[in-house]
């Protein structure tokens, strides 16, 4: 049987959701919950790797498990058993009892069974990030937004993120030396918008991306909203194909992963 949980967590104290030999992450605080919970080695694969410092408002990941380890028959159905109370119990018993083990930053807000070809990572669609700006000291905001304390025309920065819309290979963004296969990313939406008075947020949104591509858009956006380049750099930039002409990576307590289309 393979189940579904998703989550949210703040990422603050953690080195991202991957296992990391000598970091604490949030796949490792999932999996010796489950373990402990259901008394036996449990792994979790997630729908996507966030880096240390980075939050989700929803994250997915899938564990399997035989049906005879939870005492009851597989109904090999894709969607919640609705008709099936004592498994509707269950699901409900295991997210109640995930969240007593979790710390208090790492929140489950649902577990239901899946069907067995239903992949965390790879049967998703789409994800998509939200990244905060604020332009004027506000201790409030200091801990999930980063504070940009120079003017920004973010018209200008909205032009340049339609830009990024024309392209698919996104490798000046991306880490080097990964291991992904291709570094081609199909964007769907990236735009600022303000959601208060000197508070911006950063919407992107494609069906996957690479590591630390989103943090490395926005510094680069934010070099374009301070005037050093221009929107044609911004071409330049991503037809470079190296991540030394793009522009710095920004701090990751701005950055969440807030949904994922299955």
């Amino acid at each position: 049987m393979r189940f579904f949980i998703t989550l949210s967590y703040d990422g603050t104290r953690y080195h991202g959701w991957q296992i990391q030999p000598n970091g604490d992450s949030i796949q490792q605080r999932l999996q010796e919950a489950l373990s402990t919970l259901l008394r036996q080695p449990i792994e979790v694969v997630g729908a996507g790797r966030t880096d240390t410092g980075v939050h989700a408002k929803m994250m997915v990941a899938h564990f399997t498990i035989e049906d005879s380890k939870l005492g009851i028959e597989s109904t090999g159905a894709p969607e919640l058993c609705e008709e099936d109370s004592a498994f509707l119990q269950l699901q409900s018993s295991i997210k109640y009892r995930l969240n007593k083990l979790l710390p208090q930053d790492i929140a489950v807000q649902d577990v239901r069974q899946v069907s067995d070809d239903m992949h965390a990572r790879f049967s998703a669609t789409s994800r998509t990030y939200h990244y905060y700006i604020h332009t004027r000291k506000d201790p409030f905001l200091y801990a999930y937004s980063w504070l940009v304390p120079f003017k920004l025309d973010f018209e200008k920065m909205n032009e340049a993120a339609k830009v990024l819309l024309e392209y698919e290979d996104f490798t000046s963004f991306s880490k080097v030396n990964t291991d992904t296969k291709t570094n081609l990313c199909d964007l769907k939406e990236a735009y600022w918008q303000e959601v208060a008075p000197g508070q911006w947020r950063f919407t992107i949104t494609a069906n996957r991306f690479l590591r630390n591509m989103v943090r490395a858009i926005v510094g680069t956006l934010v070099e374009v909203g301070r005037g050093r380049i221009g929107i044609e750099d911004i071409r330049r930039i991503i037809e470079a194909k190296d991540r030394c002409s793009a522009g710095e990576s920004v701090p990751g307590k701005a950055l969440f992963l807030v949904d994922i289309k299955y």
